[in-house]
């Protein structure tokens, strides 16, 4: 009897030592290598040979419009702005965004005498409630950390991370937990 119960416990251990082996060979393993970031020299060759693809020479051709002229000279306006996270005075123009947009919901607006995309993202969970009772002509304080630009919009693109109208937070960017 005792043969029996050890010729059947010695593979049960067998076969769980290699098991547990395995799992722990997996462990090791499934890490994926994190890229390396691309040198100064590395990263310029990659935007020399993206400016010479179709949708870089089209970039670049609209940089050099007056439509692109006027985007960049606009975003000049905020630029200090934005990188000290310093408010900018604004007023509703429009509670829609150009037609074809594919920004999510925001609002147009007019900050030291230019139009602004003021965009918050993807509207979900209600999250932009307060923002919906936006009204036209309605000043509210802007706070923002990123504006950018793409051809397809005649307007610069501010974050709408923080809104105030009244001395009253309508809207604060809530920061992705673990991220940057």
């Amino acid at each position: 009897m005792k043969k029996i119960i050890y010729a059947l416990i010695l593979p049960l251990l067998v076969v769980s030592g290699m098991v547990f082996a395995n799992s722990e060979i997996n462990k090791g393993t499934s890490k994926k290598p994190t890229p390396k970031p691309l040198s100064a020299a590395e990263s310029k060759a990659a935007l020399k040979k993206w400016e010479a693809t179709p949708d870089g020479i089209f970039f670049k051709k609209w940089e050099a419009s007056p439509a692109g002229i006027k985007v960049f000279g606009s975003e000049a306006k905020i630029r200090k702005s934005i990188r000290e996270y310093t408010n900018m005075e604004g007023v509703v123009t429009s509670l829609s965004l150009p037609l074809g947009s594919r920004l999510g919901f925001g609002v147009m607006v007019r900050i030291k005498g230019d139009d602004y995309i003021l965009s918050f993202g993807p509207d979900s969970k209600n999250e932009f409630e307060q923002l919906h009772n936006l009204k036209v002509s309605y000043k509210i304080i802007i706070r923002s950390h990123s504006v950018s630009h793409a051809p397809k919009y005649a307007y610069p693109i501010v974050a709408g991370d923080y809104i105030e109208r009244d001395s009253k937070i309508i809207y604060k960017r809530v920061p992705n937990k673990g991220g940057c």
